[in-house]
Formats: structure tokens, C-alpha cells, sequence
């Protein structure tokens, strides 16, 4: 079976999820092949795998996000009439920002019409996608979820040793929020929430690069005369993602939407317990992960709630590791390519 994932391997410095996803399948007799719009109008490809084809909805002009949007939806329509399946993993429903409202309802009027089949990382995101998009309604549909990032990214340093480098006694409660920093990942009101926290050696750490300019000042006006608020704000290189998850004993994910977080995932390749709005497929991330691992909050993030969840990450026996074995990327792999299987049949349900 031939592949083309768009993308399959080239954002793997961005974000591994792709590359972690489908180097298993050549095990599994799937050749998988960067996307490439002439190879695939030329034809031979089984299926074309999409992730995330909203991209173009974030340009910052209009005129070519139109344009970029019209041809990618051409190339769809022709590698469809080429003989190749389409198929989704939904990762987003709609573009982060939305700077172009007009272009994304035409393009997701248009779009889940051309696919064959899609899959959902959780039951739901699934639920919420039907809702949002009926075109899926009449499509065969998979649930394959997100896999962890355990032994991805260096992780070589002890918890003493990463809080010797950031400067965080080790006697320190620490929380920790970690990633890009858009506006709907609510980090100012949890900066806010945080200091209302009466603890003086409590310490918040926030390290991402934000989206913005103005989310930067934001953050740093939230932050302002306190100085357990620890800002680290800039893109955080592979090799130092340990050093804040292995100093943290919380990290707090307080997003306003969302459907999946890679940044849960990470936490818990780092075996650090994760606190989230209940919201998307975090009540599966907790039955796949276990309650001692993922704590879940209702409504807006408040001091109670936070102080709570820290005592909760600080007292709770649990393992030294997290129990992942359910999102090993070879299982992941496996599900994934029985989906490609059952469309290529026309067995999908």
C-alpha cells in the first residue's frame, strides 16, 4: 500500500507526531511518501493522509488565503479522481485565530465533502466534529489516538539537578505551564489565578514562545511584581523541554477550547501529573492514563481549584512512571493502517 502524508516526515522538528506515527508502517507493508502535488496527481498513491488542511486559513492576506485554499481544494477533487482515498485525522475543527472568516466558512462547507473517510484522535472529538461538520455524518469514521512522546526528546536530567539550573529550591512547589502561548491557552488568568495563591515558596513557571507581541505584554503586565511568577517566554529548544518538566511537580493546562493537547502528552512522557478543564478527550486521557495522572476541573480555573490540584500532585502516592502503553505508536500504527485498509476495500462502516 502506498501512502502520501501531507505532512509525513518534513515538520518532524516542529512537531514529531507525523513521523512518530508513520515510521512503524513500514513494518507493517505501508510505504508512506512526503506529500508532493505532483507526485499525486500522477496517481499510484492508495490514500492521502491530511493533519492539519486549515493551515492555509492563517495567512495573513486574505486574497492569497483564498487563492491557496481554492487550490488546495482542486488537488484534492483531481487526486480523488485520480483514484486515491482522502482521508482526515482531525486535529483542529477550525483555525486557532480566524483571520479570515468569509475563506474558512467556505472552506469548511467544501472540504468534508471531498473526504472518504477521517479520523478522530478521541470518541469526543468525534461526537463535537459531526456536529460541527454533518457533511461527516455520511463518511466511515475512526477513533485512533494521540501517542505519547516518551523517549522523543532528551531527558537526561535529575529533578535536583533541572532546578539547580533554573534557580527553583528543591523545596519549592512548582507549576508549570509549557508550550506556544495562544490566546485561548488562558495563560495571563492563570498567572492571575496563581497569584492568589497564599504559599510563599510556591513558584510558577511559564515557558513558550507567545503567539503575539501584545500576548507577551499581557503576560508580562499578569506577572508583574511577583516574583514566584518565573517568565521564560521564547521558543524552548528540544534539549530543554526536560529541565522545566523535570522541575515541575504540576503542570497546568488551563486552555478556554480545545479537542486534544499535545502538551498533555508531553507532561506525561515527563511521568508529571497534569491538571485540565474538562473538556474534549481529556476524560479518556484520564481513563487511559489513570485519575492519579490527570486531574479535571468544571468552569474557570480558580485559586481554590489550583491549590487543590497542587496538593493533590504533591500528596498522591503514584508510580515513577506514567502508564502510556495504551498510545505506543506501533499500536497507534497498526490502527491507523487498518483504517487506510478498510477504505481501500470499501469495508468501512
Amino acid at each position: 500500500m502506498r501512502v502520501m502524508g501531507w505532512p509525513a516526515f518534513k515538520n518532524r522538528a516542529h512537531n514529531p507526531y507525523n513521523s512518530l506515527l508513520y515510521r512503524p508502517m513500514a513494518g507493517l507493508g505501508v510505504r508512506v511518501d512526503e506529500f508532493d502535488a505532483g507526485r499525486l496527481l500522477r496517481g499510484g498513491y492508495d490514500v492521502l493522509h491530511l493533519h492539519w488542511p486549515d493551515a492555509s486559513l492563517n495567512l495573513r492576506s486574505s486574497m492569497k488565503c483564498f487563492v491557496r485554499t481554492c487550490l488546495m481544494l482542486g488537488l484534492l477533487r483531481l487526486a480523488r479522481l485520480r483514484g486515491t482515498k482522502l482521508v482526515w485525522t482531525m486535529h483542529n475543527l477550525k483555525s486557532h485565530e480566524a483571520p479570515h472568516p468569509r475563506v474558512e466558512r467556505f472552506f469548511w462547507r467544501r472540504f468534508p465533502r471531498l473526504l472518504d473517510g477521517y479520523i478522530s484522535l478521541s470518541e469526543a472529538g468525534r461526537e463535537t466534529a459531526l456536529e460541527q461538520l454533518p457533511a461527516l455524518q455520511s463518511l466511515p469514521g475512526f477513533v485512533v489516538p494521540h501517542g505519547h512522546y516518551r523517549g522523543v526528546y532528551p531527558d537526561e536530567v535529575t529533578r535536583a539537578q533541572a532546578r539547580q539550573q533554573l534557580g527553583v529550591s528543591a523545596k519549592s512547589p512548582v507549576l508549570l505551564y509549557l508550550g506556544l502561548i495562544r490566546p485561548y491557552k488562558n495563560v495571563p488568568h492563570l498567572i492571575r489565578t496563581f497569584r492568589s495563591l497564599s504559599d510563599p515558596e510556591a513558584v510558577l513557571m511559564v515557558a513558550g514562545k507567545p503567539f503575539a507581541p501584545t500576548l507577551s505584554e499581557e503576560i508580562k503586565s499578569a506577572a508583574a511584581g511577583d516574583a514566584r511568577v518565573r517568565l521564560f517566554l521564547g521558543f524552548i529548544p528540544d534539549a530543554e523541554l526536560q529541565r522545566y518538566l523535570r522541575a515541575a511537580d504540576l503542570v497546568v493546562l488551563p486552555f478556554t477550547e480545545f479537542s486534544n493537547s499535545g502538551s498533555a502528552l508531553l507532561a506525561l512522557s515527563f511521568d508529571c501529573p497534569i491538571l485540565m478543564p474538562r473538556k474534549g478527550a481529556v476524560e479518556e486521557l484520564r481513563q487511559q492514563v489513570g485519575g492519579d495522572w490527570v486531574r479535571t476541573y468544571d468552569g474557570d480555573l480558580t485559586p481554590d481549584i489550583l491549590q487543590s490540584a497542587l496538593r493533590w500532585a504533591l500528596e498522591i502516592a503514584r508510580p515513577d512512571r506514567a502508564p502510556l502503553e495504551r498510545l505506543d505508536w506501533p499500536d497507534l500504527a497498526r490502527q491507523t493502517v487498518e483504517a487506510y485498509r478498510q477504505l481501500s476495500r470499501g469495508t468501512a462502516a
